[in-house]
Parts: C-alpha cells; sequence; structure tokens
C-alpha cells in the first residue's frame, strides 16, 4: 500500500466510530481530508460537524455537512484526526498543518479522541518531527529563547517567504533537536512560557485510540 492509501484505509476504518446523529470534531490536514471526503459518504447519519481550522470547516462545506461553532457545542462523543508523531502510549506531536491550538480546544471537547495515521508515524520517542508551538507575534523572539534553553533549535516557520500566520493571528515557531523523554512534562514546561498560545504535544490528554495504516491493513491501538 502507498502512503495515501494507509491514509485512506485509516480514515474509513474511523468512520466506525462516528456516533450516529451526533456532532463529530475534524481534524486537520491530508489524512483528515480524507476522513471527511470518507465522513460525506454518511453525512445523512450525522447532525453536523465541529471544524478545527478554516481550511477543514471549507472543505466539509463543501461536502454539503453543516458546521457548528464549538462555542455553541457543550459535548460531542468523537474527535478525529491525524498526528505527525505517536508514541505507543498515546502521546502524540501534532502541529504540521499550523492547526495545533484549535486541534487541543476542540480535542477536549470530545469524549474520546480517535488518531488516524499511516504507521510511520508510530515511533518510541516523540521528537523526531520539529515540534510547532504557536505563539503571540510581538513575542516570538522572546519564546525562542527560552526554548533553545530546554535544547532545541527554535526557528520561525515561512511561507512565501514571510511568517506563516494561523488562523488565530499567531506566528508558529518549529523546534526540532528536542529528545523528548517526558512529552506530558515538556507540554506543562513550554505551555507555561509566556507568550505561547499552544505547544503541539499532545500527551497530557493524548489519544485514545490509534489507527494506523499498515502494508497489511489497518491497526487499531487503544490506550
Amino acid at each position: 500500500m502507498t502512503q495515501d492509501e494507509m491514509k485512506q484505509a485509516v480514515a474509513q476504518a474511523a468512520i466506525a466510530y462516528v456516533v450516529e446523529g451526533e456532532i463529530v470534531g475534524v481534524g486537520t490536514g491530508s489524512t483528515a481530508n480524507f476522513f471527511i471526503d470518507a465522513l460525506a459518504t454518511i453525512k445523512h447519519r450525522i447532525k453536523g460537524a465541529v471544524a478545527s481550522s478554516e481550511a477543514t470547516a471549507t472543505r466539509l462545506r463543501g461536502h454539503g455537512i453543516t458546521v457548528f461553532d464549538l462555542n455553541d457545542i457543550v459535548s460531542m462523543p468523537v474527535y478525529v484526526d491525524g498526528a505527525d508523531e505517536i508514541t505507543a502510549e498515546g502521546a502524540m506531536i501534532k502541529g504540521g498543518g499550523a492547526a495545533l491550538t484549535r486541534e487541543k480546544i476542540v480535542a477536549s471537547v470530545a469524549e474520546r479522541f480517535i488518531c488516524i495515521a499511516d504507521g510511520s508515524k508510530l515511533v518510541t520517542r516523540l521528537g523526531a518531527f520539529p515540534l510547532p508551538v504557536e505563539v503571540i507575534p510581538m513575542g516570538h523572539a522572546v519564546v525562542a529563547r527560552k526554548i533553545a534553553a530546554l535544547g532545541g533549535t527554535p526557528r520561525l516557520r515561512m511561507k512565501d517567504g514571510a511568517p506563516l500566520i494561523t488562523d488565530n493571528g499567531c506566528m508558529i515557531i518549529d523546534v526540532p533537536g528536542l529528545q523528548i523523554a517526558d512529552p506530558a512534562s515538556l507540554e506543562q514546561q513550554i505551555n507555561d512560557i509566556v507568550g505561547v498560545v499552544s505547544v503541539g504535544l499532545f500527551a497530557r490528554k493524548g489519544a485514545d485510540v490509534c489507527l494506523l495504516g499498515m502494508a497489511e491493513g489497518v491497526r487499531t491501538l487503544e490506550f
């Protein structure tokens, strides 16, 4: 199976976790896009969705799926999203699509987080993928210096020659070079830095289930 075929397989498998008649939280990125396409085939069986980014909302609406404002939602059964890395304990690095803060907020409202990813995303230790950190623009240099003191090599994420601006009007610092032995502790440590909006570590509240696309089919991990 190709990587895209693995993503399609886990996206389709995630449909089994969607609760009929309810709202589903939907993440951002290439694997989440495959899930949105699969979700469109059962849109008549759900109330609608909450999107973790403007791009996801646009794709959902394009399929005729009603998009709800999270502020109007008290709870939802599931949130489905991809990961840039995930461990066997369910801790993740997310944020390659620059939607980490909204992803974390939507995930916090869901009863279960269903991670969908191709098998290459399963790692024994987080950190090979640069850790994204969303920051307030006026403080990005201050935050970068404090993160550098933790052992990483922070760099401002750029797009078309200028700093990338998130849906929240913020910037992203990517941090390669970290060896993350204690993801939950580092998540708290970086979140405590003044100027940080959110860090792309999902460890204090990680995935509940991970559907991994493997050459031999979909592997299910429960945490």
